[in-house]
């Protein structure tokens, strides 16, 4: 029997009801921005670069607003709906900057389910302070079938600049 946290399972549209929610968290790292960087080819030096983000109306680097975003992907992908959802919808307003060392906790609450599978969830990004970040809606196509996995294991990825 595998441990829960190595599991991932969906809630199918079925289970799912008006003012259901989940939460999921992440910390945003110096690798995970450079990552972040590397892989979107975002690379605005108010993201990477110190001085030039000390000059900058935030005073520091910040980190890019889809990464936020992405966290509400991750949780939509994982926990509600979890597998087998299907993105098809983003609405997203940047609240105020995220920055290194900051902690993220996305909370999706269902709003409204609607015909075909779909499900409209509220989302509410707020950081370890409790500030709000980011704050949108999504529209999915919630699965209709159990699904019930171990987590996959990702590759350890090192940064070489």
């Amino acid at each position: 029997m595998s441990d829960t946290l190595d599991t991932l399972e969906n809630i199918t549209y079925d289970e799912l009801n008006e003012g259901d929610s989940a939460t999921f968290a992440r910390t945003l790292t110096e690798d995970e921005l450079v990552l972040f960087a590397a892989v979107s080819g975002d690379v605005n030096p108010v993201h990477l670069d110190s001085e030039f983000a000390a000059e900058s109306m935030f005073r520091e680097r910040i980190a890019h607003g889809m990464w936020s975003g992405s966290l509400i992907s991750a949780a939509l992908a994982t926990v509600i709906p979890g597998p087998g959802t299907i993105y098809l919808e983003q609405s997203l307003s940047f609240k105020r900057p995220v920055k290194l060392e900051d902690t993220l906790t996305v909370t999706l609450t269902v709003l409204r389910k609607e015909p075909k599978n779909r499900v409209v969830l509220s989302c509410d990004v707020r950081n370890q302070n409790d500030d709000q970040v980011v704050f949108g809606e999504a529209k999915v196509i919630a699965p209709t079938e159990k699904i019930s996995l171990r987590k996959p294991r990702l590759p350890k990825i090192t940064i070489e600049s």
